[in-house]
């Protein structure tokens, strides 16, 4: 069964991609974002509607009558929830994107706990949602995801609400796309890499495409339920390095550290984690019948793609904001502590 849809957020990554997979089942699509705007690869029939994730009434203007599903990709917290619910009458049921920063281990252990001395957290392997989280709370992205979860898990009679927990999200129009972090080390002729870790980290990708698979099953399947979204391998750090390397032509020699980074900016890609993060996927599957439209190494051309396009001739800190900010305190492109770290070392 389809009926009609409203995704908030659509100008997104995420929100491109489900407005698509979302018209191309049948559903009829109204694509709110802050500028309503439309992608040229949408179906027609797409509308689109100018609205502001934080203003109440006009996502009530945007439901109209009611839908029969809403996908929401920038939910974040308790108050975000309880707008929704707020709206429940107008909505069959919803699909709300939270993440996998929401886990925490037996020891406590969690996202926000990774700087501290043996902070960071050991999930099992494969990684269940049955795991614990983090305790709901304001303060940070992970505990506010976990608020924003728990409000709409209780009210599950009201809402029947698909909370889908993303792991590292790639793809194009990513804010902070992770695999610039070896696109623009290709593209400036970069010869070397160091990876911490021995190379071996592992933290489960998921492309958009994939996530709006996710979207188009629950939507079909209303259910209140917590689901982890992934794709089907979860590659290590040395081999996507190699991959993008392979899309772009180029070659660059790999020094392989055992262990963690030897500074913050030598050896410490958004990819290097010193434990395994990777998602179950069995109840998506069981529930949904979830099967991945893509791969990473499928998806990886077009992403790079985009990257290049966007890097070349320009300044990339305009391109990616977000990367930029987090390079002010960790440089992503610190080619000279690189090169003084491989002189000292004889690497």
């Amino acid at each position: 069964m389809t009926g009609t849809a409203l995704v908030i957020g659509a100008s997104g990554q995420i929100g491109r991609q489900a407005v698509r997979a979302l018209a191309e089942d049948g559903w009829e699509v109204t694509a709110a974002s802050r500028g309503g705007g439309a992608d040229p690869l949408w179906p027609e029939g797409v509308r689109t509607a100018r609205v502001d994730r934080t203003d109440t009434d006009a996502l009530a203007a945007a439901l109209g009558g009611g839908v029969d599903v809403l996908l929401d990709c920038v939910a974040y917290d308790a108050g975000d929830a309880r707008q929704l619910l707020s709206l429940a009458d107008r909505i069959g049921s919803a699909v709300v994107i939270s993440s996998a920063a929401v886990y925490q281990d037996e020891a406590g252990r969690n996202f926000d706990t990774q700087e501290e001395p043996d902070g960071f957290p050991r999930y099992p392997v494969p990684l269940p949602e049955s795991c614990g989280t983090a305790a709901p709370g304001a303060d940070t992205y992970g505990t506010r995801k976990v608020a924003l979860e728990q409000e709409l898990l209780a009210a599950g009679d009201r809402l029947p609400t698909t909370l889908l927990r993303a792991g590292a999200i790639h793809g194009s129009f990513s804010p902070m796309p992770r695999e610039l972090y070896f696109a623009k080390r290709a593209l400036d002729g970069r010869p070397v890499r160091v990876l911490s870790y021995g190379g071996a980290s592992r933290f489960h990708p998921v492309h958009t495409a994939n996530i709006a698979e996710l979207v188009r099953l629950a939507a079909r399947r209303p259910g209140s339920r917590v689901l982890n979204a992934g794709d089907p391998e979860v590659p290590t750090v040395a081999g996507i390095a190699a991959a993008v390397d392979e899309v772009l032509g180029a070659g660059a020699r790999t020094v392989l550290v055992d262990g963690p980074p030897p500074s913050a900016t030598v050896g410490d890609s958004p990819w290097s984690v010193p434990y395994p993060i990777v998602l179950d996927m069995a109840a998506a599957e069981r529930e949904l019948g979830y099967r991945a439209v893509t791969s990473y190494e499928e998806s990886l051309p077009g992403t790079v793609e985009w990257l290049a396009d966007a890097v070349r001739g320009g300044d990339w800190r305009a391109a990616f904001p977000v990367v930029a900010r987090l390079s002010d305190h960790a440089d992503w492109f610190d080619y000279a502590a690189e090169d003084a770290w491989l002189a000292e070392t004889g690497r």
